[in-house]
């Protein structure tokens, strides 16, 4: 079940971020500063799999994968990059992020919700 990270790190020059994680998803939201969410990334299938949808409103949807920097022969850990993946599979994460969501704030749930809802096949 998702929950929220209440301490999550604030970069300076960004908007205000917070974030969401359990075992499957790490959600993280940035908000400007009257609270209106302008930005998510909802990271899925967290492993050697790991994939993120992200949505900016300026932008719309982009959706990677995400190289941990873990499986490098000879060199330490590298910081995890998004790369270019397939299409998302809207369907299947909707309804997990639905059932796995149900304790995080509403109005943060519905946001989300609504994306996806919108995400085209």
């Amino acid at each position: 079940m998702l929950s929220e990270i209440k301490k999550a790190r604030q970069v300076p020059g960004e908007p205000y971020r917070r974030w969401f994680m359990d075992d499957y998803f790490d959600l993280i939201i940035w908000q400007d500063s009257a609270a209106e969410i302008i930005a998510f990334q909802l990271c899925y299938n967290k492993g050697p799999e790991e994939r993120a949808l992200t949505w900016r409103r300026e932008t719309g949807f982009t959706h990677r994968g995400v190289d941990d920097g873990e499986h490098r022969d000879g060199y330490h850990k590298m910081t995890p990059i998004l790369i270019p993946d397939g299409e998302f599979d809207r369907d299947p994460i909707r309804i997990r992020f639905l059932n796995e969501s149900r304790q995080i704030d509403p109005t943060a749930r519905d946001f989300i919700i609504g994306k996806l809802n919108e995400y085209r096949l």
